[in-house]
């Protein structure tokens, strides 16, 4: 117990005298005059000077005309190294997915997934019972358009 007793007393003694002692170099060194600075020589220009008419940068690249299927590739290949990784693939879904994920926890339910169905039948659902009479179901009709009906893929 003695022992234990003595070497905490002998460690804080150390270390109040090297705190003392690192307070008495940062005073010191506080109050040293700054360092003679050397003369600057005059001779020559601080800032070098360029004659921009005589110099030529190197020529642009020339940018190679893509092919439909290469643009469509190099969308997928986000990384350049001319291979598409399955994540590569799915990249372009997620925000898809995220808009369709309602609750956030990434996994589609049907009714998640079934979206847009779901709303059109909730907004026909005039009384809220969860069933369409046959007035209500009419509402669904999609809306035909008068005139040309040629489709206009």
């Amino acid at each position: 117990m003695k022992q234990a007793i003595l070497g905490a007393f002998v460690a804080l003694a150390l270390v109040s005298v090297g705190l003392f002692w690192w307070q008495g170099r940062a005073q010191v060194e506080q109050g040293a005059p700054p360092p003679i600075a050397e003369p600057v020589q005059m001779d020559e220009p601080e800032i070098p000077v360029a004659d921009p008419q005589d110099m030529a940068g190197p020529a642009p690249p020339e940018a190679s005309e893509l092919t439909r299927e290469q643009r469509r590739f190099f969308r997928y290949d986000r990384n350049r190294d001319l291979r598409i990784t399955r994540n590569e693939m799915l990249s372009s879904r997620t925000a898809a997915f995220r808009k369709l994920d309602k609750d956030g926890n990434n996994l589609l339910t049907f009714e998640e997934w079934a979206v847009r169905t779901v709303d059109r039948f909730e907004s026909a659902d005039a009384d809220g019972d969860a069933e369409l009479t046959q007035a209500e179901f009419a509402t669904t009709a999609p809306i035909r358009r008068a005139g040309n009906s040629r489709c206009r893929c």
